[in-house]
């Protein structure tokens, strides 16, 4: 299997950019995810030629705009900042995802510290220079912190987004663009958006009755903005209960009166938080197994992303 181009801040696979000269080694990054995605590393910081070691830098607000400042002094580099971002971006285009570096003015994703210009804190919900302007040019983009990745549910969700959005890429985007595509690539994750936001969900089935009312690019980049949006929403019990009795509708006649009892009460278990996702998920993969049914052999909820990344056990 091909790996997925993932970017990442350099620091976090060990190198040794950081501002002091030291590095922020993510070993569920390297020793986990490595065996899926191919890691792209952008240091924002050091190839606007900061340096290593240098002066730390922190966000400042001026009425023209955010602005990268010397935190001991007046240095600015928010121009240098800039030169990278034009430069990089367009380099980026090809990723289906990014894991960023907390608590930096350049990288963080949230909850950065923004200072007036004598330097003193305003408010704390600023966005790193960098982690801003990629998130605008590729909203699209599946982007997480990597101290959120300890966080089972944010980091499930992050995983499956970047599956799922590579599907897109590898299968639907550009010139790979059709008709067919596009309704195939909805059937396959059909029960994943039911899970994540029905109400998206009941949008999306008829935005693809007549592909024929616009041209079929508006219409995909519509659908694909809309099937972002629900994929960032976090699968509640209830919603994953939901897409699993849909499925066992479509797996009555592989399931006997006695497998049909024992997954309902696996089903009711996860729900009230005894047992994780796998348990019930696990019975009904084995009963498509045993019988399979065509339309469900192809539904990526019921494997969104590799066993073996344990995700499931942990939700």
């Amino acid at each position: 299997m091909s790996t997925i181009p993932v970017g990442i801040s350099s620091c976090l696979l060990g190198r040794e950019v950081r501002h002091d000269g030291g590095h922020k080694h993510s070993r569920y990054c390297t020793g986990v995810l490595a065996r899926y995605f191919d890691f792209r590393p952008v240091c924002p910081e050091l190839e606007a030629g900061l340096g290593v070691p240098r002066p730390a830098i922190h966000l400042r607000e001026y009425p023209e705009g955010l602005k990268l400042i010397e935190s001991n002094g007046s240095a600015d580099h928010t121009t240098a900042m800039q030169a990278v971002i034009d430069g990089v971006l367009p380099e980026l285009h090809d990723l289906r995802g990014y894991i960023l570096m907390a608590k930096s003015p350049s990288c963080g994703m949230t909850r950065i510290k923004v200072h007036n210009p004598e330097g003193q804190v305003i408010h704390r919900d600023g966005r790193g220079l960098f982690a801003a302007a990629l998130m605008a040019r590729y909203p699209l983009l599946p982007v997480e912190e990597e101290g959120r990745l300890n966080d089972d549910q944010l980091r499930e969700n992050f995983i499956e987004r970047v599956f799922a959005y590579d599907d897109w890429m590898q299968n639907v985007a550009g010139d790979k663009l059709t008709a067919r595509a596009l309704i195939e690539f909805h059937t396959r994750h059909k029960f994943q958006l039911l899970a994540h936001s029905e109400r998206i969900y009941r949008q999306l089935g008829p935005m693809l009755s007549d592909l024929r009312s616009e041209p079929l690019s508006t219409i995909a980049d519509r659908y694909i903005a809309l099937f972002m949006e629900a994929m960032t929403r976090q699968v509640t019990r209830g919603a994953h209960v939901n897409a699993m009795q849909h499925l066992m509708g479509y797996l009555r006649d592989a399931l006997g009166d006695e497998e049909r009892k024992v997954l309902l009460e696996q089903t009711e278990a996860y729900h009230r938080g005894e047992v994780p996702l796998i348990v019930p998920m696990t019975l009904l993969r084995m009963a498509q197994r045993r019988e399979p049914v065509d339309y469900l052999h192809t539904q990526k909820y019921l494997s969104p992303y590799p066993d073996d990344l344990g995700l499931r056990n942990r939700v």
